[in-house]
C-alpha cells in the first residue's frame, strides 16, 4: 500500500475499475479480493477525502448482491461446446466403462543394512 494520500486515491480508483470489470466478467475470487483491497484503502484514508469512492462501493456492493441473487455460483455462461467445436471427427459415447487396474502386490524386501561409512555420517578412520 502506497504511503501518500494522492497514491492512495489513486490506487482506490483503480481497484474500483478493476472491481466493475471483475464484476461485469463474474468473477467472484477478484470481486472478494477487490472489495476487501477497497475496504483496507478506504480505513487507510481520512472520510472527508473518499465520500465518493464509498458511495461508489456501496452501489457495487448492491450489484454484486443482486448478481448472486440472480445467477447460481455454479452456472456457466457463454457458448455452448457444440457450438466452438469445429465440424470434424465426433468424440466416442461413454457408455462403456474401462476396468479399474488393480493394484500390484508389494514386493517384500526384507531387512536392509545402508552403509552409513559411504554416505559419510559415520567416521572414516578406523583404529
Amino acid at each position: 500500500m502506497p504511503k501518500k494520500q494522492k497514491a492512495k486515491l489513486k490506487l482506490l480508483g483503480e481497484v474500483i475499475e478493476a472491481l466493475r470489470t471483475a464484476i461485469n466478467a463474474r468473477r467472484r475470487s477478484h470481486i472478494r479480493y477487490r472489495l476487501s483491497q477497497a475496504d483496507a484503502l478506504i480505513r487507510a484514508l481520512p472520510a472527508e477525502l473518499v465520500t465518493e469512492q464509498s458511495k461508489q462501493l456501496s452501489l457495487l456492493r448492491k450489484r454484486v448482491k443482486e448478481s448472486k441473487k440472480t445467477v447460481p455460483q455454479g452456472a456457466k455462461t457463454g457458448k455452448s461446446k457444440t457450438s466452438s467445436r469445429s465440424t470434424g471427427k465426433k468424440p466416442p459415447a461413454k457408455s462403456a466403462q474401462r476396468p479399474k487396474p488393480q493394484a500390484t502386490p508389494v514386493r517384500e524386501l526384507g531387512d536392509r543394512f545402508i552403509n552409513r561409512a559411504a554416505l559419510g555420517y559415520a567416521p572414516t578412520d578406523k583404529e
